[in-house]
């Protein structure tokens, strides 16, 4: 009977497992889905004689390029620039701001255009191996070549530690940078299965 159970639990954990995943993705993508077309739709229905599904999300996305596009120029910069330094002086809307900007650029992967590449370092001890991201190279005055690298914290990777390293103490972990950061925000679960750590390293 328990083997019964067990067998019954183990197959509804399952169909929840793969239940959950779709079920959130429907839902995000209603809820961005309403969100635009409601954005929109509030002046498109004084303009026109009835309201059309989806014409307020395509508005909207139109309005989102071209602040993109305003953004992205030397004039666009700077009005963000101080409309961002007045935010810094508003002590909630500060913290507000700066969690969505991080959470908005990890997932559109701005931050991750930064990076050159992914390594693996021997941090915060030898024998403990830590994934990061390589940001620039230097010399010192002997011409030893240096890795500047950022090692991110799980399962936010907008914060972290900045390390300079011999380039001689790191290893390519020969994964893409979007692999990398796929594998620090779910904590490990997505991380490659094959590293090129070995025993000896």
């Amino acid at each position: 009977m328990a083997s019964i159970l067990k067998n019954i639990r183990g197959k509804i954990m399952a169909g929840f497992a793969t239940l959950v995943p779709i079920a959130a993705t429907v839902w995000i993508i209603k809820v961005l889905f309403n969100f635009f077309d409601g954005f929109a739709s509030p002046f498109l229905d004084k303009i026109l004689p009835f309201h059309i599904p989806g014409l307020g999300l395509i508005v909207s996305l139109g309005f989102v390029f071209i602040l993109g596009v305003v953004v992205t120029n030397f004039l666009g910069r700077k009005l963000v620039y101080w409309g961002e330094r007045i935010l810094e002086k508003i002590p909630v809307a500060s913290t507000i701001y700066n969690t969505a900007k991080q959470i908005t650029q990890a997932i559109g992967g701005s931050s991750s255009r930064a990076f050159q590449k992914t390594v693996y370092i021997q941090y915060p001890r030898k024998g403990l191996w830590t994934m990061a991201f390589v940001t620039g190279e230097s010399k010192d005055k002997d011409g030893k070549d240096y890795f500047h690298l950022f090692v991110p914290t799980t399962p936010n990777p907008t914060s972290g530690v900045l390390i300079i390293l011999q380039k001689q103490d790191a290893i390519d972990a020969n994964i893409s940078v979007e692999q990398g950061l796929k594998a620090i925000i779910s904590g490990g679960m997505l991380a490659p299965t094959k590293t090129e750590i070995s025993a000896t390293d």
